[in-house]
């Protein structure tokens, strides 16, 4: 479907659901069952929209989190990768910890989504170790 002001419309309602419901919907779920909210394989709906767009859309959706405060990049980084994916983007779920919070009562993480290789929907925080990249190529995944 070529870019346009209905495709666009369609994408922002859909964009906005996905961001009201994914808080409730990950609630007490495994890591696994998190990431099927981040598909490595789907149709694409929204093929035409910049990348660019996608995006921005995303950032401005979750830029007053109610629900998921403590885990602002887990809400941003699986529905940035999500509809880059369902644009027909091929993007990368990058995991990342903090090595000093490893003794610490609460264990430091972040993820990102990375776009052929640059991070497009926040980026890797300074002192993160990546530990994971969920991506659809198995050959593309690289150790960190």
């Amino acid at each position: 479907m070529a870019d346009g002001p209905l495709l666009r419309a369609l994408f922002r309602c859909h964009l906005w659901a996905s961001a009201r419901l994914m808080p409730v919907l990950i609630a007490n779920r495994s890591f696994e069952q998190v990431l099927k909210w981040a598909p490595l394989a789907s149709s694409t709906p929204y093929r035409g929209l910049p990348a660019a767009y996608i995006v921005a859309r995303v950032n401005r959706t979750v830029r007053h989190p109610w629900l998921m405060r403590d885990r602002r990049c887990l809400r941003e980084g699986l529905l940035g990768h999500r509809f880059l994916r369902l644009a027909g983007f091929d993007p990368e779920l990058r995991f990342g910890v903090d090595p000093k919070s490893l003794q610490a009562p609460h264990l430091s993480a972040h993820c990102w989504v990375c776009l052929d290789g640059r991070p497009v929907v926040s980026d890797r925080l300074p002192g993160m170790v990546e530990i994971y990249r969920h991506h659809a190529d198995p050959t593309k995944v690289r150790p960190a």
